[in-house]
């Protein structure tokens, strides 16, 4: 990729930057162990860390000492739906906890290619249910939780969104994907291998997609809550935050599917980060195109969990 599109204060990072690709298998058994092994953040006074094994999944809830207000955010992990852990995002969950006081419970749901397809989606959904059944006892108000997640958790925050509309009853009040990951078809146009993306590149693309699908990307046919860029019906998904910077890979497809979500008639927040690359608000986090990108989801968080400021 040419440096001249990545963002000046992101430059010297991006330089830096490993050429990697999860579809060589060596590298992919590299990168599970590494994720998997990611270390836990001791949490700063006043937020209380929490691990609840439910069966095939599990979940981490961060919440304010003496327990949750009302607000709460169900967060799901990246990693392309075959590496990741919830240790990765310790700093931010804290952060929203800190800064927000909300209950944030993180999900640590099944990877591909061990476990494909249905169960990440399953075990997101499961956490769902998970969340409003335990809401009393951690402080959290059933109608104001909003989904979220990063790359695949953004993937599989949108088919949660799809799911909770279609089994009907308590609804997300809001959902926020970062660089989501949304369509097989990107992965399937082989064109998109020479741009050589920073951190996710196409190539590890199809090999997360394939695994996750259990066939190559891009095929005709594909299975219900799969795909969210493949779902047809868009409409009475909750007000959605999308962010992302315009030098990520899934940068066009989460256009897209803003675009699609408004006109299906769900309002639609759409942040660009200029010369952002792939998962750029975690390795800089101290640069102001972060905090502004972090800063405008906080705004949103507020304003649909209705945080008083």
């Amino acid at each position: 990729m040419d440096i001249e599109r990545i963002n000046p204060e992101l430059r010297g990072i991006f330089k830096r930057l490993p050429g990697i690709r999860l579809d060589w298998g060596w590298v992919l058994w590299l990168g599970k162990r590494i994720t998997g092994r990611t270390k836990s953040l001791t949490p700063p006074a006043g937020v209380v860390v929490n691990d609840h094994d439910c069966g095939d999944f599990g979940v981490r809830v961060y919440a304010p000492e003496g327990g949750g207000t009302g607000p709460a955010v169900l967060w799901i992990h990246g990693g392309g739906l075959i590496i990741g852990s919830v240790p990765m995002d310790d700093y931010q969950c804290l952060q929203w906890v800190q800064n927000l006081g909300v209950v944030v419970v993180s999900v640590d749901y099944r990877l591909a290619p061990e476990y494909p397809y249905p169960a990440a989606p399953d075990d997101c959904y499961a956490a769902w249910l998970w969340l409003q059944q335990q809401a009393p006892s951690l402080g959290v108000d059933p109608a104001r939780i909003a989904i979220s997640g990063m790359s695949a958790g953004g993937c599989l925050t949108a088919l949660l969104a799809h799911r909770i509309r279609d089994e009907g009853g308590v609804q997300p009040v809001a959902q926020g994907l970062f660089c989501p990951m949304l369509d097989d078809e990107t992965a399937a146009n082989t064109q998109l291998d020479a741009i050589k993306h920073a951190v996710w590149n196409n190539q590890s693309n199809r090999a997360g997609w394939g695994h996750f699908l259990g066939h190559a990307p891009g095929e005709p046919e594909v299975r219900e809550y799969a795909v969210p860029a493949r779902r047809q019906d868009l409409t009475g998904l909750p007000e959605t935050w999308i962010g992302i910077g315009d030098a990520d890979l899934f940068y066009d497809e989460s256009t897209h599917y803003a675009e699609r979500l408004r006109a299906a008639g769900v309002a639609c927040e759409f942040h660009t980060a200029p010369g952002g690359f792939h998962g750029f608000e975690i390795i800089a986090r101290q640069a102001q195109v972060t905090r502004d990108y972090m800063a405008a989801h906080a705004t949103f968080l507020r304003r649909t969990l209705a945080i008083e400021t």
